[in-house]
Protein backbone atom coordinates (compact mmCIF):
# COMPACT_ATOMS: atom_id res chain seq x y z
CA UNK A 1 0.00 0.00 0.00
CA UNK A 2 1.47 3.51 -0.80
CA UNK A 3 3.51 5.26 -3.37
CA UNK A 4 7.15 5.46 -4.02
CA UNK A 5 7.25 8.35 -6.16
CA UNK A 6 6.97 11.86 -4.42
CA UNK A 7 4.19 13.65 -6.29
CA UNK A 8 4.08 17.75 -6.62
CA UNK A 9 1.45 18.95 -5.21
CA UNK A 10 -1.60 19.55 -7.08
CA UNK A 11 -4.29 22.08 -7.25
CA UNK A 12 -7.95 20.98 -7.08
CA UNK A 13 -11.45 23.33 -7.66
CA UNK A 14 -14.66 21.52 -6.40
CA UNK A 15 -17.54 23.56 -8.35
CA UNK A 16 -20.86 24.09 -6.45
CA UNK A 17 -23.30 24.49 -8.80
CA UNK A 18 -27.09 25.31 -9.21
CA UNK A 19 -28.74 23.47 -11.53
CA UNK A 20 -31.47 25.31 -13.40
CA UNK A 21 -33.98 24.24 -15.82
CA UNK A 22 -32.74 24.23 -19.05
CA UNK A 23 -29.74 21.55 -19.82
CA UNK A 24 -28.28 23.68 -22.77
CA UNK A 25 -28.29 26.70 -20.76
CA UNK A 26 -26.70 24.33 -17.51
CA UNK A 27 -24.03 22.78 -19.61
CA UNK A 28 -22.81 26.72 -20.58
CA UNK A 29 -22.34 27.59 -17.44
CA UNK A 30 -20.67 25.12 -16.35
CA UNK A 31 -18.17 25.35 -19.39
CA UNK A 32 -17.49 28.72 -17.75
CA UNK A 33 -16.99 27.12 -14.55
CA UNK A 34 -14.32 25.03 -15.66
CA UNK A 35 -12.70 28.03 -17.18
CA UNK A 36 -12.42 29.74 -14.20
CA UNK A 37 -11.02 27.21 -12.45
CA UNK A 38 -8.62 26.78 -15.22
CA UNK A 39 -7.76 30.21 -14.87
CA UNK A 40 -7.13 29.55 -11.17
CA UNK A 41 -4.55 27.23 -11.96
CA UNK A 42 -6.55 24.57 -10.75
CA UNK A 43 -4.87 20.50 -12.25
CA UNK A 44 -8.35 19.06 -11.28
CA UNK A 45 -11.96 20.12 -11.08
CA UNK A 46 -14.50 17.92 -9.81
CA UNK A 47 -18.14 18.49 -10.95
CA UNK A 48 -21.68 17.91 -8.94
CA UNK A 49 -24.06 15.17 -9.54
CA UNK A 50 -26.29 14.45 -12.43
CA UNK A 51 -25.70 18.76 -13.15
CA UNK A 52 -26.85 19.08 -16.41
CA UNK A 53 -30.57 17.72 -15.61
CA UNK A 54 -30.81 18.49 -12.08
CA UNK A 55 -30.31 15.46 -9.69
CA UNK A 56 -34.41 15.95 -8.57
CA UNK A 57 -35.34 16.64 -11.76
CA UNK A 58 -36.80 12.74 -11.99
CA UNK A 59 -39.41 13.71 -14.91
CA UNK A 60 -36.07 14.74 -16.72
CA UNK A 61 -34.24 11.63 -16.67
CA UNK A 62 -35.46 9.88 -19.69
CA UNK A 63 -35.00 12.99 -22.13
CA UNK A 64 -31.89 14.05 -20.55
CA UNK A 65 -30.61 10.93 -20.86
CA UNK A 66 -27.18 10.60 -22.35
CA UNK A 67 -24.64 8.21 -24.27
CA UNK A 68 -21.09 8.77 -22.94
CA UNK A 69 -20.44 10.23 -26.75
CA UNK A 70 -23.66 12.02 -26.40
CA UNK A 71 -23.41 16.46 -26.15
CA UNK A 72 -22.90 17.26 -22.88
CA UNK A 73 -19.73 14.66 -22.41
CA UNK A 74 -18.26 15.75 -25.87
CA UNK A 75 -18.94 19.41 -24.66
CA UNK A 76 -17.06 18.37 -21.09
CA UNK A 77 -13.79 16.28 -23.19
CA UNK A 78 -13.31 19.43 -25.63
CA UNK A 79 -13.51 21.84 -22.55
CA UNK A 80 -10.76 19.45 -20.71
CA UNK A 81 -8.80 19.77 -23.54
CA UNK A 82 -9.23 23.17 -24.16
CA UNK A 83 -7.63 23.98 -20.44
CA UNK A 84 -6.05 21.80 -19.97
CA UNK A 85 -6.92 19.78 -16.95
CA UNK A 86 -7.79 16.72 -15.29
CA UNK A 87 -11.89 16.98 -15.41
CA UNK A 88 -13.89 14.64 -13.22
CA UNK A 89 -17.11 15.37 -14.75
CA UNK A 90 -19.36 15.26 -12.24
CA UNK A 91 -22.32 12.69 -13.41
CA UNK A 92 -24.80 12.62 -16.08
CA UNK A 93 -27.78 9.63 -16.61
CA UNK A 94 -26.16 7.62 -18.66
CA UNK A 95 -28.31 5.58 -21.58
CA UNK A 96 -27.06 2.25 -22.54
CA UNK A 97 -29.46 0.30 -24.97
CA UNK A 98 -32.16 0.48 -22.38
CA UNK A 99 -30.85 0.86 -19.27
CA UNK A 100 -30.63 4.04 -17.15
CA UNK A 101 -27.38 4.68 -15.18
CA UNK A 102 -25.99 7.63 -12.62
CA UNK A 103 -22.91 7.75 -14.35
CA UNK A 104 -19.40 9.62 -14.14
CA UNK A 105 -16.50 10.34 -15.79
CA UNK A 106 -12.62 11.20 -15.25
CA UNK A 107 -11.44 13.23 -18.16
CA UNK A 108 -7.50 13.60 -18.74
CA UNK A 109 -6.11 17.35 -19.69
CA UNK A 110 -6.29 15.82 -23.37
CA UNK A 111 -9.97 15.17 -22.86
CA UNK A 112 -9.47 11.69 -23.03
CA UNK A 113 -12.24 9.59 -20.92
CA UNK A 114 -10.00 7.02 -18.70
CA UNK A 115 -12.44 5.75 -16.86
CA UNK A 116 -16.37 5.94 -15.78
CA UNK A 117 -17.91 5.07 -12.73
CA UNK A 118 -21.83 3.73 -12.01
CA UNK A 119 -23.02 4.77 -9.04
CA UNK A 120 -23.52 1.61 -6.67
CA UNK A 121 -25.43 2.84 -4.23
CA UNK A 122 -29.19 3.57 -5.31
CA UNK A 123 -31.12 6.27 -3.57
CA UNK A 124 -34.30 5.01 -2.57
CA UNK A 125 -35.88 7.35 0.73
CA UNK A 126 -37.61 10.55 -0.98
CA UNK A 127 -36.13 9.36 -4.29
CA UNK A 128 -37.18 7.69 -7.71
CA UNK A 129 -33.55 7.51 -8.78
CA UNK A 130 -33.73 3.80 -7.59
CA UNK A 131 -37.36 3.38 -9.27
CA UNK A 132 -35.44 5.02 -12.86
CA UNK A 133 -31.76 3.86 -12.79
CA UNK A 134 -29.97 0.96 -12.82
CA UNK A 135 -26.80 0.19 -10.19
CA UNK A 136 -22.78 0.00 -11.12
CA UNK A 137 -20.86 -2.83 -10.87
CA UNK A 138 -17.56 -1.88 -10.27
CA UNK A 139 -15.00 -0.18 -7.76
CA UNK A 140 -13.37 2.50 -9.91
CA UNK A 141 -9.31 3.67 -8.80
CA UNK A 142 -7.51 5.36 -11.77
CA UNK A 143 -3.83 5.77 -11.62
CA UNK A 144 -2.81 9.15 -12.77
CA UNK A 145 0.52 11.95 -12.58
CA UNK A 146 -1.42 13.35 -9.69
CA UNK A 147 -2.06 9.83 -7.73
CA UNK A 148 -4.06 7.34 -8.01
CA UNK A 149 -7.95 8.55 -7.18
CA UNK A 150 -11.19 6.87 -6.83
CA UNK A 151 -15.03 7.73 -7.91
CA UNK A 152 -18.04 7.83 -6.16
CA UNK A 153 -21.39 9.26 -6.10
CA UNK A 154 -23.02 11.17 -3.05
CA UNK A 155 -25.03 8.00 -1.59
CA UNK A 156 -21.82 5.92 -1.98
CA UNK A 157 -20.92 7.53 1.24
CA UNK A 158 -22.88 6.10 3.14
CA UNK A 159 -21.25 2.61 2.69
CA UNK A 160 -17.59 2.46 4.23
CA UNK A 161 -16.94 -0.80 2.16
CA UNK A 162 -16.69 0.88 -1.06
CA UNK A 163 -14.30 3.37 0.20
CA UNK A 164 -12.34 0.27 1.44
CA UNK A 165 -12.89 -1.75 -1.32
CA UNK A 166 -10.99 1.72 -3.05
CA UNK A 167 -8.45 2.07 -0.76
CA UNK A 168 -6.70 -1.83 -1.24
CA UNK A 169 -6.68 -0.52 -4.96
CA UNK A 170 -4.10 2.18 -4.19
CA UNK A 171 -6.10 5.43 -4.29
CA UNK A 172 -5.15 8.37 -2.82
CA UNK A 173 -7.67 10.83 -3.23
CA UNK A 174 -11.10 10.46 -3.27
CA UNK A 175 -13.97 12.31 -5.65
CA UNK A 176 -16.99 12.51 -4.63
CA UNK A 177 -19.95 14.16 -7.09
CA UNK A 178 -22.98 14.93 -5.34
CA UNK A 179 -26.76 16.40 -4.81
CA UNK A 180 -26.76 16.08 -1.35
CA UNK A 181 -29.99 17.73 0.14
CA UNK A 182 -29.95 20.62 3.09
CA UNK A 183 -32.29 18.32 5.53
CA UNK A 184 -29.55 16.45 5.99
CA UNK A 185 -26.43 18.85 6.01
CA UNK A 186 -25.23 17.80 9.23
CA UNK A 187 -24.65 14.15 7.41
CA UNK A 188 -22.80 15.25 4.64
CA UNK A 189 -20.05 17.36 6.60
CA UNK A 190 -19.74 14.02 9.01
CA UNK A 191 -19.55 11.66 6.41
CA UNK A 192 -17.26 13.33 3.76
CA UNK A 193 -14.54 13.64 7.31
CA UNK A 194 -15.08 10.34 8.10
CA UNK A 195 -14.69 8.65 4.99
CA UNK A 196 -11.75 10.83 4.52
CA UNK A 197 -10.20 10.04 7.69
CA UNK A 198 -10.69 6.13 7.49
CA UNK A 199 -8.77 6.06 4.34
CA UNK A 200 -5.91 8.55 5.30
CA UNK A 201 -6.98 9.89 1.83
CA UNK A 202 -7.49 12.89 0.66
CA UNK A 203 -11.28 13.80 0.14
CA UNK A 204 -12.25 16.02 -2.84
CA UNK A 205 -16.60 16.48 -2.91
CA UNK A 206 -18.63 18.43 -5.22
CA UNK A 207 -22.01 18.77 -4.50
CA UNK A 208 -24.68 20.85 -6.00
CA UNK A 209 -26.77 24.29 -3.98
CA UNK A 210 -29.56 26.02 -4.17
CA UNK A 211 -33.04 24.38 -5.23
CA UNK A 212 -33.71 21.80 -7.61
CA UNK A 213 -37.72 20.50 -8.43
CA UNK A 214 -38.52 21.88 -4.68
CA UNK A 215 -35.45 20.30 -3.05
CA UNK A 216 -33.33 22.55 -1.15
CA UNK A 217 -29.43 20.99 -1.36
CA UNK A 218 -26.96 20.94 0.79
CA UNK A 219 -23.96 23.37 -0.80
CA UNK A 220 -20.57 23.33 1.48
CA UNK A 221 -18.38 21.53 -1.14
CA UNK A 222 -15.53 20.48 0.61
CA UNK A 223 -11.43 19.48 0.40
CA UNK A 224 -10.63 17.27 3.20
CA UNK A 225 -7.09 15.91 4.94
CA UNK A 226 -6.03 12.35 5.35
CA UNK A 227 -6.62 13.51 9.28
CA UNK A 228 -10.25 14.05 8.30
CA UNK A 229 -9.77 18.04 9.12
CA UNK A 230 -11.38 20.26 5.98
CA UNK A 231 -9.35 23.01 4.81
CA UNK A 232 -11.26 24.27 2.48
CA UNK A 233 -15.04 24.30 2.38
CA UNK A 234 -17.77 26.45 0.63
CA UNK A 235 -21.06 27.86 2.07
CA UNK A 236 -24.42 27.62 0.99
CA UNK A 237 -24.70 29.13 -2.66
CA UNK A 238 -22.80 28.93 -5.48
CA UNK A 239 -18.84 28.76 -6.13
CA UNK A 240 -15.75 27.15 -6.63
CA UNK A 241 -13.63 25.68 -3.64
CA UNK A 242 -9.57 25.96 -4.67
CA UNK A 243 -7.42 24.19 -2.46
CA UNK A 244 -3.68 23.12 -2.96
CA UNK A 245 -2.94 19.00 -2.23
CA UNK A 246 0.50 17.18 -1.18
CA UNK A 247 -0.99 14.41 -2.07
CA UNK A 248 2.49 12.74 -0.78
CA UNK A 249 1.22 13.49 2.45
CA UNK A 250 -1.48 10.75 2.29
CA UNK A 251 2.16 8.08 2.54
CA UNK A 252 3.39 10.11 5.53
CA UNK A 253 0.37 10.10 7.26
CA UNK A 254 -0.15 5.95 6.75
CA UNK A 255 3.38 5.46 8.02
CA UNK A 256 3.03 7.93 10.70
CA UNK A 257 -0.01 6.45 11.95
CA UNK A 258 -0.61 3.05 10.44
CA UNK A 259 -4.30 2.63 11.04
CA UNK A 260 -4.52 0.73 7.64
CA UNK A 261 -2.03 -1.59 8.25
CA UNK A 262 -3.10 -2.21 11.71
CA UNK A 263 -5.99 -4.00 10.17
CA UNK A 264 -7.13 -7.53 11.07
CA UNK A 265 -10.31 -8.44 9.58
CA UNK A 266 -9.89 -8.17 5.57
CA UNK A 267 -13.06 -8.82 3.56
CA UNK A 268 -13.15 -9.49 -0.35
CA UNK A 269 -15.85 -7.27 -1.47
CA UNK A 270 -17.30 -8.67 -4.99
CA UNK A 271 -18.07 -6.49 -7.53
CA UNK A 272 -19.34 -6.95 -11.23
CA UNK A 273 -16.91 -5.40 -14.33
CA UNK A 274 -19.71 -3.66 -16.12
CA UNK A 275 -17.29 -2.54 -18.44
CA UNK A 276 -17.77 1.33 -19.48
Amino acid sequence: MGRTDELAPVRVAAVQFEAGPDVGENVDRMVGRVEAAAGAAADLVVLPEIWNVGYFDFDGYEAGAESLDGPTMRRLRGTAAEFGVYLHAGSIVERDGDALYNTSALLSPAGELLDTYRKVHLFGYDSRERDLLSPGERVVAVETDLGTVGLSTCYDLRFPELYRAMVDDGVEVLLVASAWPAARRDHWRLLTRTRAVESQAFLIAANLSGTNAGVDLAGHSVVVDPWGDPFAEAGTGEGTVVADVDVSEVERVRGEFPALSDRRMRLHYEFGDDAA
